[in-house]
Order: C-alpha cells, then sequence, then structure tokens
C-alpha cells in the first residue's frame, strides 16, 4: 500500500465517522417524524458508498456504491432538489439531497431523504372520488326551505372571508362585531338560534344573550 493510499483510507475512515457522528442522528430524526413513509441515507464522498441509511425502503446495503461524480467537491449548492424519481417497486417518490460539508467548508458527503408518494397519492384519489360524488344534485328547497342553521353557517363564512379572518383567531370584540351582524340579518329568528350562534363562535350563552339584549334596547330606544 502506497503512502497516498493509507492517507486516502484514513481520510476515507476520518470523513465516514465524523458523518455518522454528525448527521446520523439527523437521519433517525426525520425518518422518526415522518413514520414508514420517509427513509435518510447518507453518502460519503471520498469513498462514493453509501455509509448510513435509516428506515431502509429502497433496499440498499451499507457500502453499495452512491454515483456521487457530478456533485463537484465544492459544490456551492446546498440543497439539491425536490426531485422525483422511481422506487424499486415502480412507485414515485420525491426526494431532497443536502450536500454535506466539514468545519472547513469541503464537501464531505451527501444527505438524501426520500418519501414514497403512493400513499398519499391513494388517499388523493379517494377523496378527488367524495369530493366530486358525480350523482349530488342542488339542495331541495323543499327540505331545507327553514334550515336557519345553514343560513347562519353560510353567513358566518361569508363574513370571515369579507373581513379576512379565520373562526379560530376571532377577537372578543370581532365575535361581538359578527353576533351584530347576525342580528341585524335576522339570524336570530330560528329556535335556539342563539345557542347554536354561541356554540359555533365558542362564547358562552349568557354573553351572547346579554350583547342580543343591548342591540335591542338600542333598536328601542
Amino acid at each position: 500500500m502506497t503512502h497516498s493510499e493509507s492517507m486516502r483510507k484514513k481520510k476515507t475512515s476520518g470523513t465516514e465517522a465524523l458523518l455518522l457522528e454528525r448527521y446520523a442522528p439527523v437521519a433517525d430524526g426525520i425518518v422518526a417524524l415522518f413514520a414508514g413513509y420517509v427513509e435518510a441515507v447518507i453518502h460519503d464522498y471520498a469513498s462514493q458508498k453509501v455509509v448510513y441509511i435509516a428506515n431502509n425502503l429502497s433496499k440498499r446495503s451499507l457500502g453499495d456504491d452512491s454515483a456521487l461524480d457530478d456533485i463537484a467537491p465544492e459544490e456551492p449548492e446546498t440543497v439539491i432538489g425536490p426531485y422525483e424519481k422511481v422506487g424499486w417497486d415502480g412507485g414515485r417518490q420525491r426526494s431532497i439531497s443536502i450536500v454535506l460539508r466539514d468545519d472547513d467548508g469541503h464537501t464531505i458527503g451527501l444527505l438524501c431523504i426520500n418519501m414514497k408518494l403512493d400513499v398519499f397519492e391513494q388517499a388523493k384519489q379517494a377523496f378527488d372520488i367524495l369530493l366530486s360524488h358525480p350523482q349530488l344534485v342542488p339542495q331541495p328547497d323543499k327540505l331545507f326551505q327553514d334550515d336557519w342553521q345553514e343560513r347562519i353557517n353560510t353567513f358566518i363564512q361569508h363574513w370571515l372571508t369579507q373581513q379576512g379572518l379565520t373562526m379560530a383567531r376571532l377577537s372578543h370584540p370581532q365575535k361581538r362585531a359578527l353576533v351584530t351582524e347576525l342580528y341585524n340579518n335576522g339570524a336570530f329568528k330560528g329556535k335556539s338560534s342563539q345557542n347554536y350562534v354561541a356554540n359555533v363562535l365558542n362564547m358562552g350563552r349568557a354573553t351572547v344573550f346579554k350583547y342580543l339584549r343591548e342591540l335591542k334596547e338600542t333598536e328601542n330606544a
């Protein structure tokens, strides 16, 4: 073994140790977050080999060739992708690669994160079928002509859209303003409508009744 070959072997084993120490826990954390749908593979640039696999979905083995010839030693790009590729089973995958460097900024490896898309595509197809039901007909007026709950729901969503607000982030003054608009548009004529609005807006019933009493007093005055 020549001196250069010995130094290269030492450098390779050293970079592999650095890669595993620094980035193996990162790979483990990523796949833990995404359960069984993601794998993370660490490639060593010096040896051009796979040195770590977390949640092996690609059926690769440690020591497999990495084929990193197209990655320049001082590649300025840090994140490559996302891009799509085909897995061993023919399923689509979405992947992203992160260039790993040492303390001096030299490229030492690549962390590739691969996500299986087939389960999400199946879920999307199921949702598409449910949400685009071909046999839906317009809501029958004879059945819902006095559906005050739906009218309240429609009014609230329209008001939220106009105001650029969301139900979850409504402040108390905004809820009071919404109750006022509902009152002015006759929303409280239905039986138990006060209780319904209180539940929808996550308010106390006493508070809604208080607002309505004040509105009626102002109106009578």
